[in-house]
C-alpha cells in the first residue's frame, strides 16, 4: 500500500468523537474488581488506597504512562471512585497559565483526585506552580508586575494529582519525583481483551461466541479501547449482514475484514509505515521525521500511536541510526531482505 485516506476512521486508532466518548465511557469499568488485566498495578495500588483510606488520609500522587487506550483515564477514575471522592479532569496542554491552574486547585474539595491527562504537555512555567501545590499543598501566585510584585501563598485542600502521558521521556524530573507511584501500563494478551470484549458484549446485550470474541481480541493490538471499537463495529456489521445472529469467528473476520484490519490486527497505517520502511527505505534505517514527511503524519502520532504496537509485535525495531524493519516484517509482507541488509541494534 502507497497512499493513505486519512478520512478513514481506522487510520486513527485514538481519534473519537461525542458518540465515541459515549460509547467508551458507558464500556469502562468503575472498580478495580471490575478492571481486567494490569495485575500487578491493581494490587499496588490497592494496598495503597486501603491504607490511605484507612488512615483518613489522601492518596499520594499517581503517575500512568503508556500508549494510547491502555486505561489509564480508568483508572483514574476508579482511584476516585474507590477512594469516594470527585474526579476533576483537564488536560496539560489546555492549562496554558499559571492562573488556570490556580483556578483548578483551588476549587477541588478535601481529597478529590485531579487528573492531568498528557501531562507532559504542560507549560513550563505551569508546571513550577505545580510543584509545591503538590508537596506542600500550597500555592505560590505573585500579585502585581515589576518591582512592586509580591508572593501570596495560598492554602489548598489536600488532593490526589493523576497525571498520565504517553511520552514518560519527555516529563521533566522535579515533576517525574513528586509522584508517590509511577505506574507503566503494558499491552494486553489475547485472553485478556477476551474477557474485556466478553463483559462489554453482555453490556451492549450482543450475543458473541467464544471463537468471535478471540477474533477481535487477536486484532486489537493489544488495547482495550480499540477492543471495544472493533466489538461495536463487528456488533453493527452482524446486525446489517447477519440480521443479528451471535457473532462467530467468521462473522467478526469478515466484519473486521470490511473495516481493514488484517489478520495481526495491524491497519492501513500500519501498513503504510511498515510498507514505506521496506520499499523506500531498503529496510531501514530510517528516521521518524523521514517518515512522517512521507507520511503526511506527525512525528508525536507515529511515535506514541503506532510505533509502541509495532516494536512490541516484533515489526519494527528502534536502532541508534533510526528505525529498521525485522526479518518478521520482511516475512510478514512476503519481501526477501536485500544482500547486505544490516540488522539493527535494539535500543
Amino acid at each position: 500500500m502507497s497512499t493513505t485516506d486519512r478520512s478513514d476512521p481506522a487510520f486513527a486508532p485514538e481519534a473519537t468523537g461525542e458518540d465515541e466518548r459515549y460509547f467508551e465511557a458507558s464500556l469502562r469499568p468503575e472498580r478495580l474488581v471490575d478492571y481486567v488485566g494490569q495485575e500487578s498495578i491493581l494490587n499496588t495500588l490497592g494496598v495503597a488506597i486501603e491504607a490511605a483510606r484507612a488512615r483518613g488520609d489522601v492518596l499520594d500522587h499517581v503517575l500512568l504512562s503508556g500508549p494510547p487506550g491502555l486505561g489509564k483515564t480508568s483508572l483514574a477514575q476508579i482511584i476516585a471512585r474507590e477512594m469516594g471522592v470527585q474526579c476533576r479532569k483537564t488536560q496539560g496542554p489546555a492549562i496554558e497559565r499559571s492562573g488556570d491552574l490556580a483556578a483548578i486547585l483551588s476549587d477541588l474539595e478535601q481529597g478529590d483526585v485531579l487528573f492531568i491527562d498528557e501531562i507532559h504537555g504542560l507549560p513550563r512555567k505551569v508546571e513550577e506552580v505545580l510543584y509545591p501545590a503538590m508537596e506542600d499543598f500550597e500555592l505560590d501566585l505573585v500579585i502585581g508586575q515589576g518591582p512592586s510584585a509580591r508572593t501570596m501563598r495560598l492554602a489548598l485542600k489536600p488532593f490526589t494529582l493523576v497525571g498520565a502521558t504517553t511520552r514518560a521521556g519527555m516529563l521533566n524530573a522535579p515533576l517525574r519525583d513528586r509522584f508517590g507511584s509511577a505506574f507503566r501500563l503494558e499491552f494486553y494478551g489475547v485472553d485478556d481483551l477476551m474477557r474485556i470484549v466478553n463483559r462489554s458484549a453482555r453490556i451492549l446485550g450482543l450475543t458473541l461466541a467464544a471463537e468471535g470474541a478471540r477474533e477481535i481480541a487477536r486484532r486489537s493490538r493489544g488495547t482495550p479501547r480499540i477492543a471495544n471499537r472493533q466489538l461495536k463495529w463487528v456488533r453493527d456489521f452482524a446486525q446489517v449482514h447477519h440480521a443479528g445472529k451471535p457473532v462467530d469467528e467468521k462473522i467478526a473476520s469478515e466484519a473486521l475484514a470490511l473495516h481493514r484490519v488484517d489478520g495481526a490486527g495491524l491497519d492501513p497505517m500500519d501498513h503504510a509505515i511498515l510498507l514505506a520502511v521496506l520499499d523506500r527505505f531498503a529496510g531501514g534505517p530510517v528516521g521518524v521525521e523521514s517518515l512522517a514527511a512521507l507520511l503526511g503524519e506527525e512525528r508525536e502520532t507515529i511515535e506514541a500511536v503506532y510505533e509502541p504496537f509495532l516494536v512490541q509485535s516484533g515489526y519494527l525495531e528502534r536502532t541508534p541510526r533510526g528505525r529498521m524493519a525485522t526479518q518478521l516484517c520482511w516475512d510478514y509482507f512476503g519481501r526477501e531482505r536485500p544482500v547486505g541488509s544490516r540488522q539493527g541494534r535494539l535500543l
